[in-house]
């Protein structure tokens, strides 16, 4: 049982970093802050899959770390 706990954390570890690196790049800490002048808009497409993507896995990230500490 740790075994598969272990492979699957590496397994989600690996694609939650893959799947941040992949989000869209160039909005940065002063466009956080109210800075860089556009309109918000809401996120289509890959983006949106890419943002509930990262929310998943994170998500699942942390239920297996949480059940790698009971075993």
């Amino acid at each position: 049982m740790k075994t598969v706990l272990m492979v699957t954390q590496v397994i989600f570890s690996v694609s939650l970093c893959l799947v941040i690196l992949a989000q869209q790049k160039g909005t940065g800490l002063s466009a956080t802050f109210g800075g860089g002048g556009g309109f918000y808009t809401s996120k289509r497409g890959i983006e949106k899959f890419l943002s509930v993507a990262t929310v998943v896995l994170a998500a699942l990230f942390l239920a297996n770390s949480i059940a790698f500490l009971f075993v």
